[in-house]
């Protein structure tokens, strides 16, 4: 080999290890840049799943601290329903009219018992003019006054229409009515539950006409259909 030969081999040659220590230099850079993103990115991982976690902790605390505040609000409430006095057991008051029923003054409208010893004899009650309109206060004639033998119907309808509207107004309200020189109210004097759970009313009516006044009581409790029924004793 002549000497300019081994020289250009030589420089070939070194020339070949330069670059092969480049081209590892260059591998060992991106190598390291690889490494350095791959624990880059653990790192992110790790802070994703660290807030992850903090979320999730605190989620669950939010609903234990939701749920302790809701059994103590449910506890608070069972205390203070357990404090409360007991729902209020009606039982009537028996102040009963003793009274005869003339030939003619009682009839039937379903199940419901129609019985007028005085006053006007008409279908409905009120100013309902059909016992279909009228079926949930119809029993209310068994709570009846002499004194009404010397009203008008249009008189007794509205002593009769102020007995419907005491069935929903607040007890101790007295409802009252007048026409044509009759005049009268009716109130609920209390309310409350029978044992069977029922919802009843007790009554007072008065009548005024011509300076005579009359009172009558009567205690009627509410049907599963809607319709009130008399009563004189609890159940």
């Amino acid at each position: 080999m002549t000497i300019a030969r081994w020289v250009a081999t030589s420089c070939l040659a070194s020339t070949l290890l330069a670059c092969q220590a480049a081209g590892a230099l260059v591998q060992a850079r991106e190598l390291g840049l690889m490494l350095a993103d791959s624990g880059r990115q653990g790192d992110r991982r790790d802070r994703d799943d660290r807030r992850d976690r903090d979320r999730g902790d605190r989620d669950r605390g939010d609903r234990d601290r939701g749920d302790r505040d809701r059994g103590e609000r449910r506890d608070r409430d069972r205390g203070d329903r357990r404090g409360q006095a007991p729902r209020q057991v009606f039982v009537p008051q028996h102040r009963r009219q003793v009274y005869t029923v003339g030939p003619g003054r009682t009839r039937h409208y379903r199940s419901i018992v129609i019985v007028r010893p005085h006053g006007r004899w008409y279908y409905g009650y009120g100013r309902h003019y059909r016992d279909s309109d009228a079926f949930r206060w119809l029993a209310f004639t068994a709570i009846t006054l002499a004194i009404l033998n010397v009203l008008s119907e249009s008189q007794q309808r509205a002593h009769e229409d102020a007995q419907i509207r005491a069935t929903s107004a607040r007890v101790g309200e007295p409802i009252q009515w007048s026409e044509g020189g009759a005049s009268g109210s009716v109130t609920a004097v209390r309310d409350g539950y029978t044992t069977s759970g029922r919802y009843c009313r007790e009554f007072q009516q008065n009548i005024i006409v011509g300076g005579r006044s009359e009172d009558a009581y009567g205690t009627a409790c509410q049907q599963p259909d809607g319709s009130w029924q008399i009563v004189d004793e609890a159940g």
